[in-house]
């Protein structure tokens, strides 16, 4: 499967998804699309990075958008996350990297003085017509969420 790019249409996909059965990206159009890529379930950034899309969900709800949160995690692992934090949008299962490697976000990272395979924080934007619009890779937590709001905000001005 090729990778994503910015201006192209990004190439179908399907996953299990939390309280949906299958997600699939053919199934979201007419609506834009945050797919965040996070670490784990329930580790404290991706806890932080969670909430804060949790507490800004009627916004980008305000901006016909649908969050989209993806790691490695097995959907059980998912549901736990979403009811523990309260997530009001669902969490796609890659167990088997797929759509990871669609975006490009696995690399190899230090931790604990170790080299591990691992998602790296990224976000994509996708608008109504299936095209990626924007990323943002290497994310950090702290103000992340009100950037991609303002992003999706100036596309949708520059769209009408």
């Amino acid at each position: 499967m090729a990778q994503t790019s910015i201006g192209k249409k990004v190439p179908a996909f399907a996953l299990p998804a939390t309280g949906a059965g299958r997600v699939r990206l053919s199934g979201l159009k007419g609506k834009y699309v945050v797919l965040y890529f996070y670490p784990k379930d329930d580790t404290p950034g991706c806890t932080l990075e969670g909430q804060d899309f949790r507490d800004q969900i009627r916004k980008f709800h305000a901006r016909n958008t649908v969050v989209l949160g993806v790691s490695r995690d097995s959907l059980k692992s998912h549901e736990n996350f979403a009811a523990k934090y309260k997530l009001p949008f669902l969490l796609l299962a890659d167990e088997d990297e797929r759509l990871c490697t669609l975006f490009d976000v696995i690399r190899m990272k230090n931790m604990y003085g170790k080299q591990v395979r691992g998602i790296e924080r990224s976000t994509f934007l996708i608008d109504d017509k299936g095209v990626l619009r924007r990323e943002w890779r290497k994310v950090k937590v702290a103000g992340h969420v009100l950037e991609v709001l303002q992003a999706i905000q100036e596309l949708q001005s520059g769209a009408q």
